[in-house]
């Protein structure tokens, strides 16, 4: 039997005596999660408020913290700063040529860049690598906030 005769016969020429002419049901979807109920809904909501009202003043300017999210913390103390305030910090702290800048890299670290054009920043060089947060040590305050918005329970 050549590979032509093959091919047709798994077509659908010649059935398989193991195939059904009907198609087997799909079991019924059950949902993989447990559904929040309203009490729920209403406590968390509750607790997002409370968490919104607590007056957090930033170290470094003495002028509260709107918006915590965007908090990064104090070095020295650990309780949130506003993030302008430590960029502001660290600039006035490095001496910086006229080509170089501070940024923030990510995961609590801060970098002095230098360019060679300064107006290209898309190229760069990293200089120094500041470690501003500790990232063995978890704040209290940052994982209150995500356990309170966290969407996976």
């Amino acid at each position: 039997m050549g590979r032509r005769d093959r091919n047709n016969r798994r077509q659908g020429r010649q059935k398989s005596p193991w195939s059904s002419s009907r198609p087997e049901a799909k079991p019924a979807l059950r949902p993989r999660f447990n559904p929040e109920t309203p009490a729920d809904i209403a406590a968390r909501e509750s607790a997002i408020r409370d968490f919104k009202a607590r007056q957090v003043v930033c170290p470094i300017c003495e002028k509260p913290i709107e918006d915590l999210a965007s908090a990064i913390a104090d070095k020295a103390s650990g309780k949130p700063a506003h993030f302008d305030c430590v960029l502001n910090k660290l600039t006035s702290a490095e001496s910086l040529a006229a080509n170089q800048r501070v940024a923030y890299i990510g995961q609590g670290r801060f970098a002095v860049l230098s360019y060679e054009n300064p107006s290209d920043t898309k190229h760069f060089k990293i200089e120094k690598v500041i470690e501003w947060e500790d990232k063995n040590n978890p704040l209290d305050w940052r994982g209150e906030m995500a356990e309170l918005y966290s969407k996976v329970k």
